[in-house]
């Protein structure tokens, strides 16, 4: 991941600027969501249904159609029905409308916009499908449910998906057709047994993955502790400043609330709340040492992007990332030196299979442990979700892990895309790029 190249220290920005912009860079500028794929991303960070004022679903089609979403077990499902004004905000295309859209979500799972009269779909790792089953069930939607209206279309859609996931799950618990044919009647009778068996192999992982990441928050958090107690001898002479005392206290009490919410997490998505209290006893540190030193107090902006554990940024430096353009990203004062002289960053490093990664290259539920560094900076839903493998995969050449929203939309010609792994596509209803039919 090389820094070498030209750059320049810029002087401080608005600390959100800072924060989100190196997520931007990833989409072509013209390409940024507009206020009707905004409100629609904002809406569906609280729920898996948004029906936009002007789009033609009723309110009560929208609840039975949320109804089957939130009930169908095939993970999380988000679904904007859009005026086709919405691919305005899109340079006329509404397969960027759902890249945008879920880029702006920011959260893994299954998308699907209906823009006008045209259907798109997609979704990112993580989820219950294999690769191309959820563009081919938009498409068989569309198709199915030609000429009957939104409603329709997203009813097949959505039933779609469940036999989508089925058939996904007894692929790979395998076995030969004649057992398969006689273990589907007793699956029928059993009712539920093989969404428990689906259930609880959800709760292993995530269980295996909260383990994974809480022993990197873990680490922070002794990072921090032991900075902390560095401070100790100079805060116990006479001379010490009493504001640097109370800046130190802050600190443990951050520490001691990071510790406390690592104790009772119980999912990953539990470790944006750590990583934001660590973050707060980084600033209060480096307030207690700004204090000690006799130095002015550092502005209180987003932390340094190469790693949030070096504190409070001081500005803002363009870097050029190895196989990318040029982008301003907000550093601490030894990683802007370090830039500038055209040598690496001090990025921070986590181990995922056995060798280091680049904290923002890996696994989609890395995301709010990353995301909670900056969510104090309105950060918090773009950030959370945009930070790791996903804008900076995509636009760094390709990032390892998937969960990229960056290039192409895929689906038809584009084979696939960028899209939360590569499966990304829909119903076109008019021929084009993603196949299927007008409704």
């Amino acid at each position: 991941m090389a820094s070498r190249g030209w750059a320049r220290v810029t002087g401080l920005r608005p600390v959100l600027a800072a924060a989100i912009l190196v997520m931007l860079t990833a989409l072509p500028a013209a390409a940024q969501a507009g206020p009707i794929i905004e409100g629609a991303a904002e809406a569906l960070r609280e729920t898996s249904v948004y029906v936009h004022p002007d789009a033609d679903l009723s309110a009560q089609d929208a609840d039975r159609i949320r109804a089957q979403v939130d009930s169908a077990e095939v993970g999380p499902v988000y679904i904007a029905v859009l005026p086709a004004e919405a691919a305005d905000e899109a340079g006329g295309d509404s397969g960027q409308v759902l890249r945008l859209v879920g880029s702006s979500v920011g959260l893994a799972g299954t998308y699907a916009v209906v823009v006008g009269d045209q259907l798109r779909a997609g979704t990112t790792d993580g989820t219950p499908f294999s690769q191309g089953a959820v563009p081919g069930a938009a498409t068989d939607a569309a198709s199915e449910a030609s000429g009957q209206g939104t409603a329709a279309v997203l009813d097949a859609f959505v039933g779609r998906l469940t036999v989508a996931a089925a058939d996904t799950e007894s692929a790979q618990t395998g076995g030969g057709g004649g057992f398969l044919s006689l273990l589907l009647p007793l699956l029928l009778v059993g009712g539920g047994a093989a969404l428990l068996v689906r259930r609880r192999r959800r709760q292993r992982d995530q269980a295996e993955q909260l383990a994974e990441v809480r022993d990197v928050a873990q680490e922070d958090a002794t990072s921090l502790a032991n900075d902390l107690y560095d401070l100790d001898a100079a805060l116990t002479m006479p001379h010490a400043n009493a504001d640097a005392r109370q800046d130190h206290a802050h600190g443990l009490a951050c520490y001691q609330r990071a510790s406390d919410l690592l104790d009772r997490a119980r999912r990953p998505d539990d470790l944006a709340a750590v990583t934001e209290a660590l973050e707060e006893g980084r600033f209060a540190l480096a307030c207690a040492r700004a204090r000690l030193e006799g130095r002015p107090l550092p502005e209180r902006r987003a932390p340094c992007f190469f790693d949030p554990a070096h504190g409070p940024s001081v500005g803002d430096v363009e870097w050029t990332p190895a196989g990318g353009a040029p982008r301003e990203v907000p550093a601490c004062q030894a990683d802007i030196v370090r830039v500038q002289r055209g040598e690496e960053p001090l990025v921070r490093q986590v181990t995922v299979g056995g060798s280091p990664h680049p904290y923002w290259d890996t696994p989609a539920y890395y995301r709010p442990w990353a995301g909670g560094w900056y969510g104090g900076f309105g950060g918090g839903g773009f950030v959370n979700g945009m930070l790791i493998g996903t804008m900076l995969g995509g636009g760094w050449g390709g990032g390892s892990w998937g969960g990229s929203w960056g290039g192409d939309p895929g689906g038809g010609d584009h084979g696939g895309g960028d899209f939360g792994g590569g499966d990304f596509g829909g119903g076109d209803f008019g021929g084009g790029d993603f196949g299927g039919g007008d409704f």
